[in-house]
């Protein structure tokens, strides 16, 4: 009967110190990607940097994995008037750069998707990038 509760006793306690472990990640929903500069001049081989930030400290997150990317002009409408987006190296760590070519002035509309290291779900968010001409 003493081993029973010994047992109940250290399972209790692992369950403890998971959760408390569990706790000390910040939940998805506190990640965002920001624009580093809302504004890009139109036409080919434009690069578009963002940051992926933890709101709760306002520190850029490095090495998050993106695994979706799209650039089309939703904002304006014209969600059928898509490009190609390329990934870029980074300059520095939580900043992730992307080439693509805007054909036109308007607004664009950038989406991400990325999983950050050790976070449950996926960081999801849409940029809207202005092009000038």
């Amino acid at each position: 009967m003493k081993s029973f509760h010994l047992a109940r006793a250290t399972a209790a306690a692992l369950i403890g110190v998971a959760v408390m472990g569990m706790s000390a990640h910040a939940e998805i929903k506190n990640y965002e990607f920001q624009l580093v500069q809302p504004t890009v001049k139109a036409g080919a081989d434009r690069i578009v940097a963002v940051r992926l930030v933890d709101k709760t400290s306002g520190k850029a997150v490095p090495d998050a994995v993106i695994f979706s990317t799209r650039l089309d002009m939703a904002p304006d409408g014209m969600q059928e008037m898509a490009t190609k987006v390329t990934p870029m190296p980074g300059t520095e760590p939580g900043t992730y750069r992307f080439k693509a070519t805007f054909g036109m002035a308007g607004r664009w509309q950038l989406s991400l998707g990325a999983k950050v290291q050790g976070e449950t779900g996926a960081v999801e968010n849409k940029l809207v990038v202005t092009a000038e001409q």
